[in-house]
């Protein structure tokens, strides 16, 4: 059963990661979250599942104002050309819905299926804000605690820039 936000606030204190969340009405798409960057400092995130013609799974975690040229981001990161994923491999590799992917969810990804890497962008802000594997929350961590929380993940953090593109 994947992990619910209760779960994750746990694991979070478990790993002794400063951790603030503010609850707000579900947000699906970046723009119906752009009220929260007022509020609430930092990076914000904007998150894709996708998948390659050769059944790599990969979770890119990118500042929500970055501009992704989806057709180039497979040269950059070394992989073949990426699609977006089904909701259904999303929902048995992560453990969440569509419009809720996150970063958090690795936690959930016990066989290290999915490929995860986070744009220079966001990595550039002290604090970084994912839904906490629900959409109707946006959870505030330090940026290095976000790499300590991949790596107890069993996951490896990869930064890249995609402003080269």
């Amino acid at each position: 059963m994947p992990a619910s936000p209760s779960d994750l606030f746990a694991y979070l204190d478990d790993l002794e990661i400063a951790h603030s969340t503010v609850e707000h009405a579900a947000t699906f798409t970046v723009e119906e979250g752009r009220h929260l960057k007022a509020s609430m400092p930092g990076g914000h995130s904007k998150n894709l599942f996708m998948k390659d013609k050769d059944g790599t799974i990969v979770l890119i975690s990118a500042w929500a104002d970055s501009q992704l040229k989806l057709n180039q981001l497979h040269k950059l990161i070394g992989n073949r050309r990426l699609s977006f994923a089904s909701a259904e491999l999303m929902v048995e590799c992560l453990g969440v819905e569509p419009g809720s992917v996150t970063a958090f969810a690795l936690m959930n990804d016990k066989d290290q299926r999915v490929r995860f890497i986070a744009d220079a962008a966001l990595m550039g802000f002290d604090k970084v804000n994912f839904h906490p594997l629900v959409n109707t929350a946006t959870t505030a961590i330090a940026r290095e605690d976000l790499r300590r929380f991949v790596e107890a993940t069993g996951h490896s953090l990869t930064v890249v820039d995609f402003s080269t593109l």
